[in-house]
């Protein structure tokens, strides 16, 4: 024998190398300031990308902003994208289980090797930039900056054809706007991030019209009027063509159907009758509207319409994990990510629309900076019981303070305290199971909350 390792074993070594070395990479990124500790600049970025290169100018890009709906929209675009025959890079944020999941490559997590050689890549230049900060006084660049930084180079090398790329928070001065997308997507905006953006719908649209650059498409949601007046303003300045849903496009019709919806769908360049999309709720056949218009956009300058047959498969295959998504059967546990008022209200009118409950008891966990109050009184009409919880984050509301809050809007009667999430979840499928077959639990009020139910119910896969 030769003594050379086989094949099998060259493989794993190869693998435990990665995953030592994504761990001490995931350890150097969190070990900087957190995404929601920014400072509202776009120089950091900026200069990490023309030391690089400016890598998020070798591709099209379709921007995308808003305050609910940009992860699904997000996703719905880069499925039709792929459909279509074109190579997609995809940044969406925040994930439920894995940092790799904010980078995909053609729909899938970008492999550990290439997460690892864009960051080696990227390393450097960041830490000139950051020496540069430090010596004006500056800040280093945060959490979210490097991952930016990191998707652009990876989306670069791959090389993708398309990149899907969601804003982290606002628009003008998210470390996203480095690009310059072809076609901006604007999803509804309502409140949330407050203490970052403002509590007045303007000043955040403003702010998220930042993203809409000259001679771009941009694709909006139906929104408040004085939003929409903000978008249009923006569109003109910069010279960017403004669509907006319910006028250039919309649903035209929709119907619940097992396991989602059927929906028809009026592009900007042709109708789409009877797709079936394997998603519930109103907000949702919107976002696949925003998205085909997107698409429409994108490939054909919004004048040929889809092929409806690459559509209707694309749109068969959307998923969005996390989402209204069912994780467990017997009793029927459903996880959503809904973390701001809007959100919590589009949740309610889809449980309405699409499950017939006898008995629904929340599980509920908040990230402390939430409008907490708004969100129970959102969900209070649907749920029988609430279990309050918290999620692992070290900026979840203590469980004691928001049950608290939770009492008073439910009463002392309806509501459940368990400071340990696993406790929490085993609590309320228990309340749910006292109904008999009828019962069901809905876990809400963050991403984290969710993706940590979904790994205690053994679902890994996005």
């Amino acid at each position: 024998m030769s003594g050379r390792p086989d094949a099998a074993a060259q493989e794993a070594a190869r693998n435990l190398e990665e995953i030592r070395r994504m761990r001490e990479i995931e350890e150097a990124i969190l070990g900087r300031a957190p995404e929601n500790d920014v400072g509202p600049s776009l120089e950091r970025i900026a200069a990490v990308m023309e030391l690089a290169g400016d890598p998020q100018h070798s591709y099209p890009v379709i921007h995308i902003t808003g305050t609910n709906g940009k992860t699904s929209t997000s996703r719905m675009i880069d499925t039709i994208v792929q459909e279509s025959g074109l190579s997609t890079g995809r940044f969406t944020s925040p994930h439920l289980h894995d940092i790799r999941e904010r980078i995909t490559l053609s729909g899938k997590p970008i492999p550990r090797d290439k997460f690892i050689s864009a960051y080696d890549d990227v390393a450097p230049l960041i830490e000139i930039v950051d020496a540069r900060s430090a010596g004006s006084g500056g800040r280093r660049m945060n959490f979210f900056e490097v991952l930016v930084a990191i998707a652009f180079a990876a989306f670069a090398d791959a090389p993708v054809d398309v990149a899907v790329v969601e804003v982290g928070l606002g628009g003008s001065w998210d470390a996203t706007n480095v690009a310059d997308g072809t076609v901006a997507v604007v999803t509804p905006i309502d409140l949330d991030h407050t203490h970052l953006l403002g509590d007045d719908l303007v000043g955040i649209a403003q702010e998220k019209s930042g993203i809409i650059k000259a001679g771009s498409v941009t694709i909006s949601a139906v929104q408040d009027p004085d939003v929409a007046a903000v978008l249009a303003e923006r569109a003109e300045e910069v010279g960017s063509d403004l669509r907006l849903e319910g006028d250039s496009f919309g649903v035209l019709a929709r119907d619940v159907a097992v396991g989602g919806q059927q929906v028809s769908i009026r592009g900007l360049a042709g109708d789409y009758p009877d797709l079936f999309l394997p998603l519930h709720g109103a907000h949702q056949a919107s976002n696949l509207a925003t998205a085909i218009a997107a698409v429409e956009s994108l490939v054909g300058g919004g004048t040929q319409a889809l092929d409806r047959s690459v559509l209707a498969a694309a749109v068969a295959r959307m998923t969005s994990p996390g989402r209204l998504e069912i994780v467990r059967r017997s009793p029927t546990v459903l996880v959503d990510a809904a973390h701001n008022p809007h959100g919590a209200r589009a949740l309610v009118a889809a449980l309405d629309e699409a499950f017939t409950f006898t008995r629904l008891v929340g599980l509920i966990g908040i990230v402390a900076d939430k409008d907490a109050a708004s969100i129970l009184e959102a969900l209070e009409p649907k749920l029988d019981h609430v279990v309050i919880s918290r999620s692992s984050s070290p900026r979840a509301m203590p469980p004691a303070q928001l049950g608290a809050l939770a009492t008073e809007i439910f009463g002392e009667s309806r509501v459940t305290v368990e400071g340990n999430l696993p406790d929490a979840l085993d609590r309320a499928i228990g309340l749910a199971e006292e109904e008999g077959l009828g019962g069901g639990v809905i876990v809400t009020g963050s991403v984290i909350t969710a993706g940590e139910v979904r790994l205690l119910l053994g679902v890994t896969d996005t």
